[in-house]
């Protein structure tokens, strides 16, 4: 049971893992490998480190260093593959891994109990730091995602992965799919699932192995790496004073383009994505480290270990989330082999024009909308806008549980404020063979915002105790965006979809038409945790209630299944006005709040 005192909201909307740059694996690193059509049925594991020594920052600021050694775990002879499910909330998490040989498909189901959640295996790696004099400082174990910071170790493997480019964390996730791709590798690192390590400037040893239960679990060589690690303290005030001071000189020569500080202009760029906080601002992001085997920090929208990206400015600033040194170090950008969740490429195209001829629902795969049950509950106050008042606030999530994917399209008259909304319908093969209206999309100028959103798709609502409606969220509209993998095992879940994020999904404020897609297998999650959006229960009774995410409430979109678009979560509120509280017990096997 989770007992959450009065505070600012977790901000739990994009819980965001990591994939980053590839790797850079020498020739000679990796011995020959086997050709992929070995006999031998199952993949051969190697732990391999990419250097034989990382330099790692630790922020005046924000003392802490992130442990990215570098090390890798490559497959051979054949994909290391995991499938990864519960069948219900009621369920423990299994795994089983799949051996593929040709067109043979066999499981093996891992030892009950050995994974509890989706984020990766835990306590795969087992790592020891001494000092220049041989002293142990550190000794530590983390947890291994496959899908993390993947890349080639041979210029044969296939070009591409074919598996998700990260672990899920959302609580409420019901299937997940692993794998480092035949001739890849996966960064060991554990990013931000791990906490930070408190080293003192210096140099230092790392000696990197899989745990035994592992190597014995999979054939693993009793290998481990070593790798030097240098530790330096840095300053961002230096840093900045600094990247001034060059600005000027660059300036007066001539050369100003040249002279933007990385960090300021890591801050600039990511000001200019304001979509990410319409979901709810992040915690605190770390200062990252030195870029070593490329698995530096990421913000991969939803799935972690990485937290989401930073929200718009003049919201972050409102808020007070993100202090300076946080804004100025977050890194962004998409590019092979890095994934961060503040995607800029556009959103899926709508059609050039309003559909003709008659509207119909085909007899065809539809998506299938479904709640999970609300997370990321608190109690919060009413910031500046309503101060003295009480507020519930929680992270919801509707999902798309396939077999397709659901496609809407809005269309602007000329001068009208409100879109006309259709949904999209397609045969087996991909063509489009049907659609319907189903409502429209409207503007939201809101800082943090500003883009269009599909009206309708969910609605929330605070339930009494016998389930009555007590209070009901303003929030029910929403511009659509795949930010959690929540169930990659569903017929035709899409492992990469293309909208993680919203930087230009959404739209334009003076976009004639705009395409919203949520994929098969993920689902959007919003933070309510603004005025109007979080419920206020400044003069509810303390006792039981129920928190409602209901996904399409008024029935406007066409499902395959309308009986479980709605998810309830028990909350137990107490305390006294202005000091409220909000306990929130089990949903079954899953105790997050």
């Amino acid at each position: 049971m989770t007992r959450l005192p009065k505070g600012r909201p977790s901000r739990l909307t994009r819980p965001s893992l990591a994939v980053a740059a590839a790797i850079a694996v020498v020739a000679g690193v990796v011995a020959a490998a086997p050709d992929a059509k070995s006999e031998e049925p199952t993949p051969k594991l190697s732990l391999i480190a990419a250097s034989t020594s990382v330099t790692l920052d630790s922020w005046k600021e924000d003392p802490g260093v992130y442990l990215d050694l570098g090390t890798y775990l490559t497959s051979e002879n054949g994909a290391f593959e995991l499938k990864v499910t519960r069948k219900s909330y009621k369920d423990p998490v299994v795994a089983q891994q799949i051996l593929r040989n040709g067109k043979k498909t066999r499981t093996k189901t891992l030892p009950a109990g050995l994974v509890n959640d989706f984020a990766g295996l835990p306590d795969f790696t087992q790592i020891t730091l001494t000092d220049a004099a041989g002293s142990t400082v550190l000794e530590k174990t983390e947890t291994f995602c496959p899908n993390n910071a993947s890349g080639r170790v041979r210029p044969d493997a296939p070009a591409n992965s074919k598996y998700p480019e990260s672990c899920p964390t959302n609580p409420f996730t019901l299937g997940s799919v692993w794998g480092v791709e035949n001739g890849w590798a996966s960064n060991t690192y554990s990013g931000h699932y791990t906490e930070t390590a408190q080293l003192a400037a210096g140099t230092y040893t790392a000696e990197i192995n899989v745990a035994k239960k592992y190597r014995d679990l999979f054939g693993i060589a009793d290998k481990p790496q070593t790798v030097k690690v240098v530790v330096r303290e840095r300053s961002w005030e230096d840093e900045e004073s600094a990247g001034a001071r060059s600005s000027a000189k660059t300036t007066a020569s001539g050369h100003s383009a040249h002279a933007q500080h990385d960090a300021h202009a890591q801050h600039d760029a990511h000001a200019q994505h304001g979509a990410h906080a319409q979901h709810g601002a992040a915690a605190d992001t770390p200062a990252p480290g030195a870029v070593t085997s490329g698995a530096g920090p990421s913000y991969n929208a939803g799935h972690g270990p990485y937290p989401s990206a930073p929200p718009a400015l003049p919201w972050a600033l409102k808020r007070k989330s993100l202090g300076r040194q946080a804004l100025a170090t977050a890194e962004v950008g998409d590019s092979p082999g890095q994934t961060d969740g503040s995607r800029q490429a556009p959103g899926a195209q709508p059609h050039a024009k309003r559909p003709a001829g008659k509207a119909s629902v085909p007899d065809v795969p539809k998506p299938d909308l479904r709640s999970l049950p609300a997370f990321g509950i608190t109690v919060s106050d009413g910031y500046e806008e309503v101060p003295g008042k009480d507020y519930l606030a929680f992270s919801a999530n509707v999902w798309n549980a396939g077999p397709a994917k659901l496609v809407v399209d809005g269309f602007r008259s000329p001068g009208a404020e409100v879109m006309d909304a259709y949904q999209y319908f397609y045969d087996a093969d991909g063509t489009q063979v049907g659609y319907t209206p189903t409502g429209g999309m409207e503007w939201d100028p809101r800082p943090g915002h500003e883009h269009w959103h599909f009206l309708d798709f969910a609605s929330y609502r605070l339930l009494s105790a016998d389930q009555k409606e007590t209070v009901r969220s303003g929030k029910e509209a929403f511009c659509l965006a795949n930010t959690d993998a929540v169930d990659y095992t569903v017929k035709n879940a899409d492992w990469h979809p293309d909208n993680t994020d919203l930087s230009t999904a959404c739209g334009y404020e003076n976009s004639i038409s705009v395409r919203e897609v949520l994929d098969v297998g993920s689902g959007d999650t919003y933070t309510q945790d603004l005025p109007g959006q979080s419920f206020d229960i400044t003069d509810l009774p303390n006792g039981t209630y129920y928190i409602q995410v209901l996904a399409n409430p008024e029935n406007r979109l066409k499902e395959t299944d309308h009986s479980n678009n709605s998810a309830l979560r028990e909350v137990v509120l107490g305390g006294e006005k202005g000091a409220r509280t909000v306990t929130v017990p089990p949903h079954h096997l899953v105790d997050a709040n």
